[in-house]
């Protein structure tokens, strides 16, 4: 686990560097929140969306990929960064920029989607998902949460669609039409953003279509009390299936499942697979299930929706496979035994099914409720934010708690300096020169 710098002696205030984040507003109102606390604050811009989304002052990178160790380096080095912040640890420029500050002893707060959800964003020191630092055995875990109090009730916080939808159309939109002002810019998305938007319009004229296809096939379902497994995909471009998994992508992992599945199961009992809700429709999954099915003998065993009610679909189920994604969590919640295949945080002994895949089918392990409750507070209580990303009481109410979690990492002359800088009347100095 990352150790944060011993006190330093005459410390001045700490100075947060800010990366990439979202299309969204949530990280320059979270650096004004930090200024505001007397912390000083940097930003580096990759790209015009980066710029576009970010209200004040801030640098530039508009070299190569494989220049950036080198001039990051150097500028953290001229700069005093004591902390950088970013969203998601496995993007090249933050993957470089996690080595680059581990190499400094620099702290590195890393936001991710919520491991929770909803309602909840991850803030975690060092790095999220495959590279957390929390406990991965059930003793270590039970250790830890008996130390915690309980948590507290999440305030709901949606999310705003037209807002989220407007906000990475304008994002990309920037990029598209001003280049020049980053031409060296390397997208970590796999597919041009003009593929995914024609994608997109392509899925939502079909919406209506999927939503019912989905909809009578779960009433089927119930009517007639199928015994299935729930088979989630996950988007073929995740980093947890491209860097935390033993997979190149979804359908090798399907094909696999579906292999096993025909392989070790018992008639009557079924596979539903599901599509990701937030897949443009660019790989047609559901071909490529059917085809795994014929070729494996079990096309009347499986079926293929886009769209249902998860939590009652994995309710209904018998049990639950999936790579590493935070479904897992709520299966695990809900009480049904999960197979992860992947580098998940909740992947241990008592939580999910141990042996391999083939025994899922047959006997699968339900998980130990007393720890998935242990499991749930510890997550809580050191990665989870209550609030989100794409409304703006759901990014206020982030920013009021991710700041204290932050500056909980921070050595206690750090916290001092920038109290006495805030009460000295010199933080809107700082504020002035950063936004």
């Amino acid at each position: 686990m990352l150790q944060p710098r011993p006190d330093p002696v005459d410390a001045s205030p700490a100075t947060f560097l800010f990366l990439q984040g979202l299309a969204s507003t949530f990280f320059s109102d979270l650096g004004r929140a930090l200024a505001e606390r007397g912390h000083n604050v940097r930003r580096i811009n990759f790209c015009t969306g980066d710029w576009l989304f970010w209200r004040g002052s801030s640098d530039q990178y508009r070299g190569t990929r494989a220049a950036w160790d080198a001039w990051l380096a150097a500028y953290l080095d001229r700069e005093g960064i004591t902390d950088i912040v970013l969203f998601g640890d496995c993007r090249p420029y933050h993957a470089a920029a996690r080595e680059v500050a581990a190499a400094r002893g620099l702290r590195v707060h890393v936001f991710e989607e919520g491991y929770i959800r909803p309602n909840w964003i991850t803030c975690e020191l060092g790095g999220v998902n495959g590279h957390s630092a929390l406990p991965r055995t059930a003793s270590a875990v039970r250790a830890a949460a008996r130390r915690l109090p309980q948590p507290g009730r999440a305030m709901p916080s949606s999310g705003d669609m037209a807002r989220r939808s407007m906000w990475d159309v304008g994002y990309n939109l920037a990029n598209i039409f001003f280049p020049y002002f980053y031409p060296r810019y390397c997208s970590h998305r796999p597919t041009h953003i003009a593929m995914e938007y024609a994608g997109w319009i392509k899925k939502f004229s079909r919406r209506g279509r999927t939503r019912r296809e989905a909809a009578r096939c779960g009433e089927i379902y119930k009517a007639v009390g199928c015994d299935y497994f729930l088979l989630p995909l996950q988007l073929d471009s995740d980093y947890q299936i491209r860097v935390h998994s033993p997979f190149l992508g979804v359908e090798g992992f399907m094909d696999r499942v579906i292999k096993s599945f025909a392989e070790t199961s018992r008639a009557p009992t079924r596979l539903l697979v599901k599509l990701h809700p937030l897949d443009a429709g660019l790989i047609n999954w559901r071909k490529f299930a059917r085809a795994s099915a014929r070729r494996h003998g079990v096309s009347e065993r499986l079926d293929f929706i886009d769209g249902g009610e998860l939590p009652g679909l994995i309710a209904g189920s018998r049990g639950v496979v999936i790579v590493n994604s935070t479904v897992g969590m709520l299966s695990i919640e809900l009480g049904r035994p999960t197979l992860a295949v992947g580098t998940a945080i909740y992947n241990m002994p008592g939580l999910t099914h141990q042996g391999d895949i083939d025994s899922f089918w047959t006997s699968p392990t339900a998980p130990d409720m007393d720890l998935m409750a242990d499991f749930r507070r510890l997550v809580l209580h050191r990665t989870q934010v209550n609030g989100g990303y794409f409304s703006k009481p759901a990014i206020a109410r982030a920013v009021a708690s991710s700041v204290p979690r932050m500056e909980a990492a921070l050595p206690d002359a750090f916290v001092a300096a920038a109290r006495a800088t805030r009460e000295g009347g010199a933080g809107a100095g700082r504020l002035a020169e950063v936004y």
